[in-house]
């Protein structure tokens, strides 16, 4: 097989740390350079129902072609269980080390919708740690499917977003559909609005900056059984500094709260908030900024 033609993201001092980074790892990992990389944002609910949002955080694949029906995943933040697997469409999967399982199961569905049926390698990273509190599985799902279904695809051609979401919620029906929407869907500044016919998204604005406001995670640190205390608190303790709203993002289990936020209120938010769990010695929930971002694209 010869080498694609996209091999010079790794070491372009110009790109983005994070993409070049998944370009260099597929090539450490497998031998070549990616014949694409893709980004995918992380993404969030809004406080009102059937909204949903990018925010820019985003998670990447880079993947190459191969015609020997092989599969090889890796992933950096998995460095010791990268594996080889035969691309099977049916019948039991192969045994996969436990973070495999998921980007597997989409290369099977991809498959037998005819996408890369003669075999990928795979790289897959994140920017986030489920830590953060935003589902870090839907962003890489989509990439995959965007990074797999591009490498096998007509050169130039742009995937079918609307059919591999539907393939993904057919393939992971455990995954969050109306975030993996918005990764497909979402425009920076404005939410999506779910519920519309398919093939035709609509959108209304959603644009903090533009408002004079800011969009904060806060995700709490403190064991599972307490967190749901400890978001409770947290949302009280930023509405009483002057938050204008607070509602949960969408991951499960829920470990974090969006807060939007007056400018002029940002300081006295997160001091409330880390003051009053510095005292009894709690972890102090960690603020992430959050801009509202667009969708899923191609990054070489």
């Amino acid at each position: 097989m010869t080498a694609p033609a996209g091999g010079g993201l790794a070491r372009r001092a110009t790109a983005d740390p994070l993409f070049r980074l998944v370009a260099y790892a597929l090539e450490a990992a497998h031998g070549r350079p990616p014949a694409a990389v893709w980004s995918a944002p992380h993404a969030f609910h809004l406080g009102s129902p059937g909204l949903v949002a990018a925010a820019g955080w985003p998670a990447a694949a880079a993947a190459a072609p191969r015609d020997d029906g092989l599969v090889r995943l890796s992933s950096l933040a998995h460095p010791a269980d990268g594996c080889d697997l035969p691309l099977t469409r049916s019948g039991p999967p192969p045994a996969a080390p436990a973070w495999a399982v998921r980007p597997y199961a989409v290369l099977r569905a991809l498959a037998r919708a005819g996408h890369g049926r003669g075999g990928t390698d795979l790289h897959v990273q994140g920017s986030l740690t489920a830590a953060a509190g935003l589902s870090t599985a839907d962003p890489a799902d989509c990439a995959v499917a965007l990074a797999v279904a591009g490498v096998h695809g007509p050169p130039g051609a742009e995937p079918d977003r609307e059919g591999l979401a539907r393939l993904l919620a057919g393939a992971l029906p455990d995954g969050d559909d109306a975030l993996r929407r918005a990764v497909f869907f979402a425009r920076p500044g404005e939410a999506l609005l779910l519920g519309a016919r398919a093939g035709r998204p609509r959108y209304v604005g959603f644009d903090p900056a533009a408002s004079r406001a800011r969009l904060v995670l806060a995700a709490v640190r403190g064991e599972p059984a307490e967190r749901p205390a400890e978001l409770a608190r947290t949302v009280a303790l930023a509405r009483r500094a002057g938050a204008l709203s607070a509602w949960p993002p969408g991951g499960r289990p829920e470990r974090s709260v969006l807060l939007l936020l007056p400018e002029a209120r940002v300081a006295a938010v997160r001091a409330a908030v880390a003051e009053d769990f510095r005292d009894p010695g709690r972890p102090v929930p960690p603020f992430l900024n959050i801009s509202v971002a667009g969708a899923a694209r191609r990054e070489h």
